[in-house]
């Protein structure tokens, strides 16, 4: 194995703000603890990862300590909101206090990436030709992949059975844009709501509007095409008609997600992680594909994390962080992490086939992350999140009646262009 070199680290204060703007999606929450990142003896290894809801009795923290057990050694985990574990790492790095493991969402993989602070995994001699493209394709900088997938999350639109059917709208009928407002109309009509989704002026309202932007055939360095505005228009139409609610222009996914366990609205856009809540909810839930505008399914985000591994003065240690990577990214390590969280799908074609033998209800949610993009890829990297805030501030002035959508989408490329250039 080629052992990995040391990199220069250049922390810049522009990374800093690349990696302060990624919200917290999916199931990652509150604030953890903050300790320092250095091992306390050769035989304690360091883990940072963005769970701080999964204390040290939870079956997170067993599943961890069993890949340092089988290494030999013991983890020291330490546990950050999204956000906090991003700009921790940034300054591990500059202090030269990196941990040994950091589990990161995997839009902030690009902004680690190219301040030289994380080892390539070629370096490391793992093996990446099982990992789904589309997934793997997010840690990818300049052709050099810098982590692996541990899982991934992405969205999907839940539905109200018992809504659907006051209605008379059969839920397997909605396969486009047209077919989907064409049912919302119907469900209003029935006396209830159509459809919650976040729209709100953070990551989280980007994320929830790629699959409509994506879903239109629009790219992400031209924001303003007939086919993002095409996007736009679709969601400002429904709020005009009433197919949903003014609250979406402050909706969290949380908050889009308490709206929908109200009982009142046919359609919810969320994602995997509320499958268990979904199932406890006092009626029938489903889940379709979300469509694209002419057929078909349209691609969404990708969310869910990425083990990667910081550089090390200390060389030696590699050897060891290599069996704690690869004890996450077996196919059964994959299964085990997503049965362990029940909101993840493995990123390898084995690893889903094992989980759907033992859970064949996530089907439509392999294929919906089988069909996932990540936002950093086709060589965005750190523009993402520059470019994603000209995106959410365009959706947030199209909704509140600020501009029209074409007007809207047309500032948001200027303002992308000149940030990014």
């Amino acid at each position: 194995m080629q052992q990995p070199t040391r990199r220069s680290t250049v922390l810049t204060a522009t990374a800093a703000l690349a990696a302060a703007s990624m919200a917290v999606l999916g199931a990652c929450s509150s604030a953890g603890s903050s300790s320092g990142g250095e091992s306390a003896a050769d035989g304690t290894y360091t883990w940072w990862d963005p769970y701080p809801q999964h204390d040290g009795s939870s079956d997170w923290e067993a599943r961890v300590q069993t890949c340092g057990e089988e290494a030999g050694v013991s983890i020291e985990r330490t546990a950050y909101d999204t956000t906090a574990l991003t700009n921790q790492a940034l300054l591990s790095a500059q202090e030269g206090s990196s941990p040994d493991v950091i589990l990161i969402d995997n839009p902030a993989v690009s902004t680690l990436a190219e301040t030289g602070m994380l080892t390539t995994v070629s370096e490391f001699g793992l093996d990446t030709s099982s990992i789904e493209e589309n997934l793997l394709d997010a840690g990818v900088v300049d052709g050099e992949a810098y982590g692996i997938p541990i899982g991934a999350n992405t969205l999907s639109l839940y539905y109200n059975a018992d809504v659907l059917e006051n209605a008379g709208v059969d839920p397997t009928s909605v396969t486009d844009w047209e077919s989907l407002t064409a049912a919302l109309a119907q469900i209003t009509d029935a006396g209830d709501k159509g459809i919650t989704f976040a729209a709100i002026g953070t990551e989280e309202g980007t994320f929830q509007f790629l699959p409509w932007f994506w879903g239109a055939g629009a790219d992400l360095e031209d924001l303003d095409s007939p086919e993002g505005v095409a996007a736009l228009e679709l969601w400002k139409g429904w709020l005009d008609e009433g197919y949903a609610p003014n609250s979406i222009i402050n909706n969290s996914q949380n908050t889009t997600w308490e709206e929908f366990l109200t009982g009142d609205f046919g359609f919810a856009e969320n994602g995997t992680w509320q499958v268990n809540s979904a199932a406890e909810a006092e009626f029938e839930t489903g889940i379709i594909q979300l469509p694209a505008r002419d057929g078909g399914v349209a691609p969404a985000p990708t969310g869910g994390e990425f083990i990667v591994a910081p550089v090390q003065s200390n060389t030696a240690r590699y050897d060891v962080t290599r069996q704690i990577v690869e004890c996450m990214t077996t196919p059964e390590g994959f299964v085990e992490t997503a049965t362990t969280f029940a909101y993840y799908i493995p990123p390898t074609a084995e690893g889903q086939e094992q989980l759907l033998t033992q859970n064949p209800e996530l089907e439509p949610w392999v294929e919906a992350v089988n069909n996932a993009q990540g936002r950093t890829g086709n060589g965005l990297g750190t523009d993402y999140p520059l470019i994603s805030e000209a995106l959410w501030t365009a959706v947030q002035n199209a909704l509140s009646g600020v501009s029209t959508p074409q007007e809207a989408l047309e500032t948001a490329q200027a303002d992308a262009e000149a940030a990014t250039s």
